[in-house]
């Protein structure tokens, strides 16, 4: 039996990813930093969990790599999933000690700086003629509404929903300036697109070769004025998975990674695993199977058949996508139920009656995101652990 060490069980898109590899015959290892996770993570109680391993002290310690690296000894050749952004900065930078025991994907660090830092990706994609927002270069906007956001609010350690300020007004616009600037001294400042918010999630082997993708979109998010998803649905977007692999190309990144579209227009990179990961168990996608067996160079696509496997050379020009196969079901939709419920209330809040009525068959008809008739134990944590927190 293969195994699989998963990093960061805190977070919830574990529960997908070990569930989806233990169906698969791996042995999974889920591993969690005791400074950094007060309760059991949800993903421990996954039936399709072997061990689960605590590791001392926080993951931004010096320490860290050393006592995740002892732990993956004691496995024969392990596939490594670095799911939090701190465990993957880490394991990049050591990428040379770490593929002696264990088989991953991950970028070099010069390449997640750049993918990290929006200024450098909105260079990039000018550069390649991607659609993008118009941005001002630290001057006043000519019109109305703009977004103002530092370059990366992961690094500041913000959450989702203070990683931007909405400016509709000269006034606005300069207390916006005024709070991000203490972040940074030279923020970006944008229009607001309106328009459905997607995202094209890719897997690239050690060649930045396409392996798999999976694109979705924002049904609802939380907070309403901007945030995380909360509900979100399946979709087959092959224009957006070209313009997204062109950009990934360019950088020469390796592993799974998100583009955040809006309005059709490329906003961001998420070089990691993303919020919504869960919808790929969902809707029945293989690409945690995939990243684990291109891993371990195990995985050769097909070319003589019509799945996923045949589009490795593909690249973006405007007006001409590249027709690609989706491996995962079209239409599903997945929503976070406590995250959902509380959006659904943001739109009453905001007089928002018609999206709220929208909504509510999506009460009934969406899957949840960590539910599982096979495997309850997560779901079930997850809701222990609210009220723990209370």
């Amino acid at each position: 039996m293969k195994t699989a060490v998963i990093t960061d069980a805190k977070y919830r898109t574990v529960v997908a990813a070990a569930r989806t590899l233990g169906r698969a015959g791996y042995k999974i290892i889920l591993t969690q930093t005791r400074d950094d996770c007060h309760l059991t993570p949800p993903a421990f109680d996954s039936r399709y969990v072997i061990e689960k391993r605590w590791i001392p002290g926080s993951v931004s310690d010096r320490l860290y790599a050393n006592r995740l690296y002892d732990i993956l000894r004691e496995y024969p050749r392990p596939v490594l999933l670095c799911v939090g952004a701190v465990s993957q900065n880490t394991l990049s930078w050591q990428r040379e000690r770490f593929s002696k025991i264990c088989d991953f994907l991950i970028a070099p660090p010069h390449a997640l700086d750049m993918l990290n830092d929006k200024a450098v990706v909105y260079r990039r994609c000018l550069d390649l003629n991607l659609p993008v927002p118009k941005q001002y270069n630290n001057s006043k906007p000519d019109s109305y509404p703009v977004i103002i956001k530092p370059r990366c609010g992961e690094r500041f350690g913000l959450k989702a929903k203070d990683r931007y300020k909405i400016a509709r007004n000269d006034h606005e616009f300069s207390a916006a300036v005024s709070a991000m600037s203490r972040w940074d001294p030279e923020p970006l400042i944008q229009e607001k697109l309106i328009g459905d918010g997607e995202g094209a999630c890719l897997l690239l082997n050690r060649d930045s070769e396409l392996i798999d993708f999976i694109c979705h979109r924002r049904i609802r998010e939380y907070p309403v004025t901007g945030g995380p998803s909360s509900c979100c649905e399946s979709i087959y977007r092959p224009d957006l998975i070209s313009q997204a692999y062109t950009l990934l190309k360019s950088f020469q990144f390796q592993g799974l990674a998100m583009v955040e579209f809006k309005a059709g227009k490329i906003l961001e990179v998420n070089p990691r695993i993303w919020g919504s990961f869960p919808l790929t168990e969902k809707a029945g996608s293989p690409i945690a199977i995939r990243y684990a067996l291109a891993s371990a160079g195990e995985y050769n696509p097909d070319y003589s058949d019509k799945s996923p496997d045949h589009y490795l050379n593909i690249s973006y020009s405007p007006g001409n996508p590249v027709d690609l196969k989706p491996a995962y079901r079209n239409g599903v939709r997945m929503r976070f139920l406590l995250n959902d419920t509380a959006a659904m209330l943001d739109l009453l809040r905001h007089g928002r009656f018609r999206d709220f009525l929208s909504a509510i068959p999506d009460c009934f008809s969406a899957q949840e995101a960590l539910s599982s008739h096979d495997d309850p134990g997560p779901m079930r944590r997850y809701l222990r652990n609210i009220f723990l927190r209370r």
